[in-house]
């Protein structure tokens, strides 16, 4: 076996991943406070063509040196948008039809494993604070909140970690 080169890879340039069809899939950022952690929730919608992410609260925007050194020029090729606040992100989701799923430990959530999604709607999942989570009045506003089921000793994992996972999954599903 011989690893590929970075040229044999047939990325798409920046202009046709604009271009291309994404999920119908929006990642929200509520109060992400790690710069590494955005950067690296760029890198991971670029990966799989998320449609967006909204950034909202403290979440720092591009560009910046500390989310590019994660994102590796994912911030260029990724929509994005910023909201003072995650409940007005929400709200405009909700306009536009989607589906709005906070990612958290809750009464009621529904275990990854189990989330059987509909090609023909549109999501958003809502990734909280690294210590806080989703804030309550964000989950308070959403259609359902997923939970990824986890068997160790740990109660979390690092919200890039739960990003990309969730991602996946998302994607598994929603793309033809």
């Amino acid at each position: 076996m011989r690893k590929l080169k970075v040229t044999e890879l047939n990325r798409l340039t920046t202009e046709a991943f604009k271009a291309c069809e994404k999920i119908p899939l929006v990642v929200v950022l509520d109060h992400v406070r790690s710069l590494n952690n955005v950067g690296s929730v760029f890198r991971t919608a670029d990966a799989f063509r998320v449609e967006a992410i909204y950034l909202c609260g403290i979440t720092a925007c591009p560009p910046n040196a500390e989310i590019h050194k994660t994102a590796l020029g994912a911030e260029d090729s990724m929509n994005w948008q910023y909201f003072n606040n995650t409940q007005e992100a929400v709200e405009k989701l909700h306009e536009a039809g989607y589906i709005v799923c906070a990612v958290e430990q809750a009464e009621g959530s529904v275990m990854l494993d189990k989330l059987q999604l509909d090609k023909q709607k549109k999501y958003a999942i809502i990734m909280g604070n690294e210590v806080k989570g989703v804030q309550q009045e964000v989950v308070d506003r959403c259609d359902l909140c997923v939970e990824i089921p986890q068997y160790g000793t740990k109660h979390s994992l690092n919200v890039s970690v739960t990003t990309g996972i969730v991602i996946w999954d998302f994607f598994k599903q929603l793309s033809d």
